[in-house]
């Protein structure tokens, strides 16, 4: 419901201007139309309340309701309703009948689709009806050269206005289409690169250092124990502890290597443009700074990374390939005591 409500108000927001603009175009229309048909005070004064009240009317009206959305639908079938009124007081004159006509079913189609298209169909017979019935039917087949100066303001103005409307909301939606998929990437706990995210990373780097002939050291990190830590200190603890390290793979990374978060406690990380010894000072600064972690409500809480490395060699088939080597070298961390940074054999061979 809240949902529905905020997107309610935001249309009742959107169509308030263009109503303000347009009842006011219209009132300049009809009144040109209806004055040389010597109109009673009334009538007048009903054009007026149209043109200038009932669109700030019909803004609290949406505004003030437990659902606005289905407020302004309301709103704009009155829109309609007043819309076929005015057409019938105007004897039907060509012009501004077709302007009013259009300009209102352009509205309905943008605000409700079909659905509300036929209903203001509907609205807008009935008010015609209703001015039949009150003031008779008539037929003015011709438009003088004033009602055309006066509807050349609706025909011209109005579109624009809508227009830039439709403009703000492609703008809107077009952010919004990348919030989401920036989200869809992203990892909820950490803001690191989730795993779909980080493999198909993993395959354009894969495949630009192999066509480029470049360097890149991929980097697997594993919390050491972390599930001790979960059943130790809780969940929550275990959490921030991921926290803190996706934090401090942000502090000391730059900004062209790529972390994510492989899965559980396992985090990756994408080093490109650095040799195996600069990649191997990187990553051992990171555990070493990580390895300080305190927290003030888990007393006693030691954290330590065992990590991987493996470059990008010629040799390789494929990413997996190159992520196997990382694992094999991560194994190899994990099973000599933990804590430490472990080059794959490969690579070891070619730094000795």
């Amino acid at each position: 419901m809240e949902n529905r409500t905020g997107k309610g108000l935001s249309f009742a927001k959107r169509i308030y201007g263009p109503r303000v603009l347009g009842t006011a175009l219209c009132l300049i229309s009809v009144l040109a139309g209806v004055y040389p048909l010597a109109p009673p005070g009334g009538l007048l004064g009903l054009l007026a309340l149209n043109g200038l009240v009932w669109p700030h009317i019909a803004y609290q009206l949406a505004r003030r309701a437990k659902e606005p959305f289905q407020a302004e639908r309301r709103n704009l079938l009155c829109d309609s309703l007043f819309c076929g009124f005015w057409v019938a007081v105007l004897h039907f004159n060509p012009l501004p009948t077709v302007t009013l006509l259009s300009m209102v079913t352009m509205n309905n189609i943008a605000g409700g689709g079909w659905r509300l298209l036929r209903q203001g169909l509907a609205a807008q017979l009935l008010g015609m009806l209703t001015a039949i019935t009150l003031f008779g039917l008539g037929w003015a087949p011709q438009s003088t050269p004033a009602q055309v100066v006066a509807c050349l303001p609706m025909l011209t103005l109005y579109p624009l206005a809508v227009g830039w409307v439709c403009y703000r909301l492609a703008i809107q939606l077009s952010e919004h289409k990348r919030t989401l998929s920036a989200l869809s990437r992203t990892d909820s706990l950490t803001g690191l690169l989730n795993h779909g995210a980080w493999k198909d990373a993993l395959n354009r780097k894969f495949r630009t250092c192999q066509h480029e002939h470049s360097q890149a050291v991929l980097a697997l990190i594993d919390i050491d124990h972390f599930k001790e830590i979960n059943d130790t200190f809780g969940h929550l603890i275990g959490d921030e502890v991921l926290r803190h390290l996706s934090v401090q793979l942000g502090r000391n990374l730059r900004d062209t290597d790529l972390a994510g978060r492989y899965g559980g406690d396992e985090f990756c990380v994408i080093l490109p443009g650095l040799s195996m010894a600069q990649a191997c000072d990187v990553m051992e600064r990171v555990r070493l700074i990580f390895g300080n972690y305190h927290h003030p409500q888990a007393h006693g809480l030691r954290v330590t990374l065992s990590i991987g490395l493996a470059a990008c060699r010629l040799e390789l088939g494929d990413s997996a390939a190159w992520l196997e080597e990382a694992d094999k070298a991560l194994y190899v961390a994990k099973n000599t005591g933990r804590n430490r940074v472990s080059v794959s054999v490969a690579d070891n061979l070619l730094l000795t």
